[in-house]
């Protein structure tokens, strides 16, 4: 029996009937449960999405609760939104529902799905904690609700005890999503496969996009391959951010269904970032045209490139991001960081991703390896000029001199900063065209594409 708290206008001790309640599942789909309202003893464990409520006078009524949907991105949080990345309640309203895909598919989609990142304490700054975050908040603009914990009592610890007590480890949900590939994540996983649950793992990691992260990154990159085939061959669908990426896990070989989903851009964390050039130019020391990056600082990203091109020109370079300076930083990132060019600043983290954004000019990437870069559809979103490496990835997304610059050598990319420095027409132009590339990464967008895909899968 779940309690729940007395709410405006439901007199305490009233009963009602809710769609589902967690810990052990109803003995039937979606069979009603007589819940207490008003008692202090007990935890609410009510699963969020929409609960039905029907009153025992006869009234019925609908009670909505909402998604946590984080937004932000790999090097900062926050923005126009509730304090710490959260919308506000106006924000929140402000999202257009868009509804079932039944129409398209001639299927509904699933009630509930667990939208699952391991360890989202600690991957906060990272990628794959952004990319989680955009899935939530593609999510809430859809008629599916959301569970971000598969365990009950919400941790691991919790759901252990909760298996001791006879009363279930997992919560309910009819589509298990996960987006790191973990111990939490390969137990979700078996659970799946032990009660037919439909699996989705989305694939952010690749061993390609491994190797030059952190110290000894490149020598395990070998067995993380042998790995990932393992673990994502278990999935009834793998989702990645690329049509790249796809061919690469294909190459492993992955042995399961394998589907293209980009990653897409919040443009609403992004929203006013204008106003902040001034303090954030200030507060770093910058003048002039501003060459920069932002994200977490890897030799993968391209840095000793970055560095040396500052190194060879008169403009500002600036990388908005956190680095590690202790012993898992890569010999690279503790080189560079701790004796830059004097015309090179790392900020480290920045509170607010949208100062980054705002003192840059020139958006300058030379990364290696990428599934996708969600940094670039958020300089693009600003309209920034973009100036990248010309790899396998970036082919699918971008065009060479309509919305980017691509550069295969050194002299390539300095060539291109020179002839951006030099040219405001060009860097406007390319802005603008970039700007309408981001449009076609929306979050309207993902949420269709991500329920579609647990609508198919649920129905295979």
């Amino acid at each position: 029996m779940a309690v729940l708290q007395a709410d405006a206008g439901v007199p305490a001790r009233h009963e009602v009937g809710v769609a589902g309640v967690t810990g052990e599942p109803p003995e039937g789909p979606r069979e009603r449960e007589s819940v207490a309202l008003g008692e202090t003893t007990g935890q609410t464990d009510v699963l969020p999405g929409t609960i039905f409520l029907t009153l025992d006078d006869g009234r019925a009524g609908e009670g909505r609760q909402a998604v946590d949907a984080l937004c932000g991105d790999a090097h900062s949080r926050c923005g126009p939104r509730g304090g710490k990345g959260l919308p506000t309640a106006d924000a929140c309203d402000a999202v257009p529902a868009i509804g079932s895909v039944k129409g398209a598919t001639d299927q509904s989609p699933p009630v509930r799905v667990l939208n699952y990142l391991e360890l989202e304490d600690r991957l906060d700054r990272s990628g794959i904690g952004t990319a989680a975050d955009q899935q939530r908040a593609a999510l809430a603009t859809t008629d599916v609700s959301v569970v971000t914990s598969p365990w009950t009592g919400d941790s691991p610890v919790g759901a252990v005890a909760n298996g001791l007590r006879g009363r279930g480890a997992f919560r309910d949900y009819d589509v298990a999503h996960c987006n790191v590939i973990g111990p939490g994540s390969v137990a979700v996983a078996r659970h799946a496969k032990r009660t037919g649950t439909p699996l989705v793992l989305h694939a952010h990691v690749t061993a390609e996009d491994f190797a030059e992260s952190f110290r000894g990154s490149t020598h395990l990159a070998d067995p993380l391959r042998r790995y990932l085939r393992w673990f994502y061959s278990q999935a009834d669908l793998v989702l990645c951010p690329s049509a790249y990426t796809k061919r690469t896990l294909e190459s492993y070989p992955v042995d399961a269904p394998i589907r293209p989903i980009t990653n897409g851009v919040d443009t609403a964390s992004l929203s006013g970032f204008e106003d902040l050039r001034g303090e954030y130019r200030d507060r770093f020391d910058l003048d002039g045209l501003v060459v920069f990056s932002v994200g977490n600082v890897f030799e993968r990203k391209g840095l000793t490139t970055f560095c040396r091109l500052a190194r060879e020109t008169d403009y500002a370079f600036a990388w908005f991001g956190p680095y590690d300076t202790g012993p898992q930083a890569s010999e690279a990132v503790r080189r560079w960081t701790t004796n830059p060019p004097e015309n090179v600043t790392f900020t480290g983290w920045v509170d607010d991703k949208r100062g980054a954004f705002a003192a840059g000019d020139v958006y300058c990437f030379p990364t290696k390896a990428e599934n996708q870069g969600i940094a670039v559809l958020e300089a693009m979103a600003c309209g920034k000029p973009v100036v990248l490496r010309d790899i396998p990835v970036f082919e699918e997304f971008y065009t060479d001199g309509h919305d980017c610059l691509k550069c295969e050598t050194h002299d390539e990319f300095r060539a291109a900063l020179d002839r951006l420095a030099n040219d405001p027409d060009l860097r406007r132009r390319l802005g603008e065209n970039a700007r309408e590339t981001a449009s076609e990464h929306s979050l309207s967008r993902v949420g269709e594409k991500l329920v579609d895909a647990y609508t198919r899968v649920t129905s295979d």
